[in-house]
């Protein structure tokens, strides 16, 4: 696997996701040359290799995004810049920029039919409608290249995840990337119905594959040792720089002194982060409360699970289409 950088630009979000842990209150964002100056970091300390912007919201402080976005077209050993966001700073404009820009791939999070997006996506006074918002962009969304759906799944949504992801997919999008709820505790039932689910999608995906329709997964391409947290170079919004971005959450904020290996201005070495890396999942199960614990594995199983009946129908499927395009 390519080395990555993690690079969280800000805290700040305009919702309240009920699944989402991600601590938001009271942290400082990264200046412009601080995006710039960590790209250049891992462009020229660490080898290069893909980006990856992440919030809270990272579009919240979009002349930081562009000046990430600027400096990494300045390194041929950057070979994407991905960022993940939940819609609402996107307008014409971005999406013309985001076009236009060979290296970038827009992950764009959203639930499902509206009526669950709404009810996991709280969003804070003044803020507009999020899942309205994201259908007046669909035009330009589905003309932008590499434009990944993150159909994220709350345990109080479970049960209706391939119904979601149906609505999703008939919307015109056909790059997803599946994410249940982590570090939060599912009921036994809720956990039955993600796997359930996850099957009706995984025949659903199928039959797409078998009718020669373009269809790609990406849970199939990636793979962490750490469920739901990216382990890497993860430069915070405070400038300091860690292995794994686990610290995100406000449950485990003490256990950023556990994995701190340097700052900005004092980078750790490649040996110091991959040591640090060592150490998160024995940090993790001695920070959780067992039941959380205990759910992420089995959320995290349950994805797996559905990764593994696509293998093989993903290969047969790359087969038909060379066979197509002979």
């Amino acid at each position: 696997m390519g080395k990555r950088l993690f690079l969280t630009v800000t805290r700040a979000c305009n919702l309240r996701c009920t699944y989402c842990p991600t601590a938001k209150d009271g942290w400082p964002s990264l200046t412009e040359e601080d995006a710039r100056a960590s790209v250049r970091l891992f462009a020229e300390r660490y080898g290069g290799g893909e980006i990856k912007l992440f919030g809270g919201e990272p579009l919240l402080v979009p002349d930081v995004v562009r000046a990430a976005f600027d400096e990494a077209l300045q390194h041929d050993n950057i070979s994407r810049v991905y960022l993940s966001t939940n819609g609402l700073g996107l307008d014409p404009q971005w999406l013309e920029y985001l076009r236009a820009y060979p290296k970038a791939v827009l992950t764009l999070s959203m639930d499902g039919k509206p009526e669950d997006h709404r009810r996991t996506r709280r969003a804070l006074e003044g803020v507009p409608d999020c899942y309205d918002h994201i259908l007046s962009l669909r035009d330009e969304l589905l003309a932008t290249p590499r434009v990944v759906i993150t159909q994220t799944i709350a345990p109080a949504t479970a049960e209706r995840a391939a119904e979601n992801f149906e609505h999703l997919a008939e919307l015109g999008f056909w790059r997803f990337n599946f994410l249940p709820g982590y570090y939060i505790p599912w009921k036994e039932s809720q956990l039955t119905a993600l796997e359930g689910q996850f099957a009706k999608i995984s025949q659903s995906v199928q039959r797409r594959w078998k009718r020669g329709e373009r269809f790609y997964v990406r849970n199939l391409f990636t793979w962490a040792p750490t469920p739901f947290f990216n382990t890497g170079l993860v430069i915070d919004s405070d400038r300091s720089i860690h292995p794994s971005n686990l610290g995100l959450s406000g449950s485990l904020d003490d256990t950023r002194e556990l994995t701190m290996v340097g700052t900005l201005d004092d980078p750790p070495s490649q040996e110091a982060l991959d040591e640090g890396a060592k150490r998160v999942n024995g940090i993790l199960q001695d920070k959780l409360p067992p039941r959380v614990w205990e759910s992420t594995n089995a959320v995290d199983n349950h994805l797996s699970t559905f990764c593994r009946s696509l293998y093989e129908p993903y290969a047969q499927y790359r087969i038909q289409r060379r066979g197509d395009e002979a």
